[in-house]
């Protein structure tokens, strides 16, 4: 299978370089020609344009910053739309809004296409080293014809239904880790203001029922005072953005949500939109007067553990 890879930024080039390292045949793409150079050395070929790469693969994938980018990369004068052949697969691995993966969705399938949403969840770190989960919203028989690629993509591979369930479900997730980090940042700052050491109170939470992902990562960039996970404000925006519309569009009066796009907003204002994201706890920080750091904990999150083959995960279905 001949792949191509357009959007090579923080998770895409990660998961391009999963391909390359598991001997795929792959072509890549960015605006940013310099973001391809560790591809193009390690035998990757280059597309001049999403048409010259729709020509000549038959599987690609788009990793793309956000909505309007995936649809300027399918449907421009010399996009992927205007040169699909039967049976090409369009790989969405975007966080991206169902109904516009739907509408493109549509579109591939007029020219002869088959469409998949399949973004990705776990961090860059896990993207670096294949054991990130995807998740894939498609038919049954492109999501099988598609596995060995996504197996070599991530670890934990879920199958969500049809096109658009997987978008629906990585916006879902992605609100959680938000409300999550939000939490942890006042959990922080409070345990800081009634005198708790800050070593002592990660390690409260890491072994309680208060423990989760998010803690066991982000929280320990917080505390390195890095705050470095590879993802910014803008996108926090964005992801929890379009979790609200999914949630107008059924009629949910969401309460929580609309705080957390308020703090975002806020944060964006005072620190600027390309800010990290765990640098939310610095409003806090700035209203308290408290410096939220401690000795001992890593400027960056690696996956420590070591790369193993994906495989699909099957939901239960009760008894």
């Amino acid at each position: 299978m001949k792949i191509g890879f357009i959007g090579l930024g923080n998770v895409g080039g990660k998961l391009a370089g999963s391909l390359l390292r598991n001997g795929f045949d792959l072509t890549v793409r960015d605006l940013d020609d310099k973001a391809a150079k560790p591809l193009l050395d390690g035998g990757a070929a280059w597309a001049d344009s999403p048409a010259q790469m729709a020509e000549g693969c038959d599987l690609v994938i788009t990793c793309l910053p956000n909505p309007a980018a995936s649809a300027a990369v399918m449907e421009a004068p010399n996009g992927l739309l205007s040169a699909f052949r039967n049976g090409t697969i369009w790989a969405e691995m975007s966080t991206t809004d169902e109904a516009e993966v739907k509408r493109l969705g549509a579109l591939v399938t007029a020219a002869g296409g088959e469409p998949v949403d399949c973004p990705v969840s776990g961090g860059c770190h896990r993207a670096a080293t294949g054991n990130i989960a995807i998740f894939a919203g498609c038919e049954r028989a492109t999501f099988e014809g598609m596995l060995p690629v996504l197996k070599a993509m991530g670890r934990r591979i879920l199958h969500t239904g049809q096109l658009g369930s997987a978008s629906v479900l990585k916006v879902v997730t992605n609100y959680l880790a938000t409300a999550n980090l939000l939490t942890l940042c006042e959990a922080l700052v409070t345990s800081k203001a009634a005198g708790m050491d800050l070593n002592t109170a990660y390690e409260a939470i890491r072994i309680s029922s208060g423990n989760s992902f998010v803690h066991e990562t982000e929280s320990q960039v917080i505390l390195n005072g890095s705050r470095d996970i590879n993802f910014t404000m803008d996108l926090v925006s964005k992801d929890i953005g379009l979790f609200q519309q999914i949630a107008d569009r059924c009629d949910v009066p969401l309460e929580i949500n609309p705080l957390m796009i308020d703090i975002f907003r806020d944060g964006e204002s005072r620190f600027g939109s390309r800010e990290f994201s765990p640098n939310i706890i610095r409003r806090l920080e700035e209203m308290t007067g408290l410096d939220i750091t401690a000795p001992g904990f890593p400027a960056d999150i690696v996956d420590d553990e070591p790369e193993e083959p994906g495989y699909e995960i099957v939901p239960s279905r009760g008894a």
